[in-house]
């Protein structure tokens, strides 16, 4: 068996081990699909019920579809972020922290098997939530481009697994609370990135911390090709920045989770539970 081989099996087990985690806590996964199904679908009735709330004529259809792509895309990043930033949690929670981190596996192996789990994740709960909106809500598409869209997701995707595998140093350096401070990190991206408004409306000073949100270009460029049908070959200002935050961000994650692993095993934090 090629080294290649045997590391691409070994980032495979640790996908099969999270599938398994999945099933197993088969009854939380349907209460959190259903929670956020429910907020998703909330957030968009806010398109629907904006000619009676404001008493202006105003084009539902057009708004609808504006919130429903800003719910849809920051769910698949939310979910991506979470499922790799939570990785240390569900270690410590199942008792396996110091097997997983003491096993003789590189960490890349391990941290690719747990990137490719985040995006299967992701892409389950994004397609429920796209079902579900779909069923409330007539959303016409004929314009849209499907391909550039997927593009869009694909290379936001790379920034947002270098966010999560950062944010997973916290719970690994303070297990008490650290699942909970990762929190901050996604609260930040929401309130700059434009999920459900123009990153115009925000302060003239917060505006330019847009620019540095992975968020706030795969949500323009997703409004572009939903809403506006716009080509492939025009998507380019939108997906360089995401291309080269996730070149930076994946190494720079990998590298920062390699050393708070050394200082957490130093400082004999693996075997608490928090």
């Amino acid at each position: 068996m090629t080294p290649i081989v045997h590391q691409a099996r070994a980032s495979y087990a640790f996908i099969e081990r999270n599938l398994n985690l999945v099933k197993r806590y088969w009854g939380w996964e349907l209460v959190w699909m259903a929670y956020t199904i429910a907020n998703s679908l909330a957030v968009s009735y806010i398109g629907a019920g904006m000619e009676q709330i404001s008493g202006q004529k105003v084009d539902t259809h057009y708004l609808i579809l504006y919130l429903v792509i800003g719910t849809i895309v920051w769910r698949y990043l939310a979910v991506i972020f979470h499922a790799i930033s939570d990785m240390i949690g569900w270690e410590r929670w199942e008792g396996t922290i110091e097997y997983t981190l003491m096993a003789p596996v590189p960490r890349i192996t391990h941290l690719v098997g747990q990137t490719f789990f985040a995006i299967i994740y992701s892409l389950i709960h994004t397609a429920g939530i796209l079902l579900a909106t779909a069923v409330f809500f007539n959303l016409d598409l004929r314009n849209a481009n499907l391909v550039g869209t997927l593009v869009l997701l694909l290379a936001g995707s790379l920034s947002f697994i270098g966010i999560g595998i950062v944010a997973a140093i916290l719970p690994l350096l303070f297990p008490e609370r650290g699942s909970q401070m990762t929190h901050l990190i996604l609260a930040v991206l929401l309130f700059v990135s434009g999920v459900y408004y123009p990153v115009t409306v925000l302060p003239a000073w917060l505006q330019p911390l847009a620019r540095l949100s992975p968020a706030t270009y795969v949500l323009e460029g997703m409004r572009a090709t939903l809403l506006e049908g716009a080509a492939l070959t025009t998507l380019w200002p939108y997906i360089w920045p995401l291309l080269l935050m996730g070149g930076i961000a994946i190494p720079l994650g990998v590298r920062a989770f390699q050393v708070a692993e050394r200082y957490a095993k130093r400082t004999g934090r693996l075997k608490r539970n928090g």
